[in-house]
């Protein structure tokens, strides 16, 4: 998520190639008053949050329909999230709350929540899952957080990494956001909005050096499926190539749509998107009328 401020960004844009997706469907979320995260579930199940509210819905993509699943308790915020399928749990960023919570993908009950940081004080942004937990960014501080999954799905007690390099800049007033994994499955890729660029991370250490080769504006959500990535911005898509060694990337696609506005997040089911309008050109709060999610051709 990124604040007005940076929303604006979408304005100006970038001399970069663009390509239409030929095809898309858009696909409505019932009832949310804002919208920002999105994850895979199993099959074409997507599982999307109201940002402000912290409500989670649960859609197809194929059907091209989606339904509120958590009505979260009052308080709570839904930023990014992503899916453990092997233990049935969905791992939600939750904003300026300073929190993270665990959902039980089968019955919707919340298994715990973490109080990484003081209210207001960070942001936490997006979430990555790795073979042993899940790895949390945070906007406005120099930290990544870390909670422990066990192989029987149980969560343990949180830990907090320092980063140094160009991932601990915080001089922006949105720093570190959208999060995955290397292809190597040995280091983290963080996306840095203020800076524009992808970072490569060291999970052990917290070091981190830039990819070379990509400039990614405004940079919110990203995708990996192999080498190549996806890194949503400036109300477009952009799909990277990585190099072997996730040392440096070339773009090699920008996909936009008439359908986007202020697009967020996205998640990938085989050759597609399923991009988040998070509408933040409307304000901060936003103020549309309805939140959707535009599914595209990746």
């Amino acid at each position: 998520m990124r604040p007005l401020v940076l929303a604006l960004m979408l304005v100006l844009g970038l001399a970069t190639p663009a390509v239409a997706a030929p095809s898309e469907e858009v696909i409505v979320l019932p009832g949310a008053k804002s919208a920002e995260g999105i994850t895979e579930g199993r099959g074409t199940t997507f599982y999307a949050g109201d940002l402000f509210a912290g409500d989670i819905y649960r859609g197809d993509v194929r059907r091209g329909t989606a339904g509120l699943f958590i009505d979260a308790p009052a308080g709570r915020m839904a930023v990014g999230m992503t899916a453990d399928l092997r233990h049935d749990l969905l791992f939600v960023a939750g904003g300026f709350t300073g929190q993270a919570y665990v959902y039980d993908l089968r019955t919707g009950r919340t298994v715990a929540v973490y109080q990484f940081a003081e209210a207001n004080a960070g942001m936490v942004n997006d979430v990555t899952l790795t073979a042993d937990g899940a790895w949390f960014t945070d906007s406005l501080k120099a930290q990544l957080y870390f909670v422990p999954v066990s192989r029987s799905g149980g969560v343990g007690q949180f830990r907090t990494l320092a980063l140094t390099g160009p991932a601990g800049d915080t001089s922006g007033s949105f720093n570190n956001n959208g999060i995955t994994t290397s292809p190597d499955s040995r280091s983290l890729i963080v996306a840095h909005t203020a800076r524009g660029e992808l970072n490569k991370v060291d999970p052990r250490t917290g070091t981190s050096e830039t990819i070379a080769g990509v400039s990614v504006p405004g940079a919110d959500g990203i995708v990996r499926d192999g080498r190549t990535m996806w890194v949503v911005h400036n109300n477009q898509v952009s799909r990277i190539r990585l190099d072997r060694g996730t040392t440096a990337g070339v773009l090699e696609k920008v996909i936009t749509s008439p359908a986007f506005q202020s697009p967020s997040t996205a998640a990938k089911f085989g050759g597609r998107l399923a991009v988040v309008n998070a509408k933040f050109d409307t304000g901060m709060p936003p103020t549309a009328d309805r939140y959707e999610v535009v599914v595209v051709n990746s």
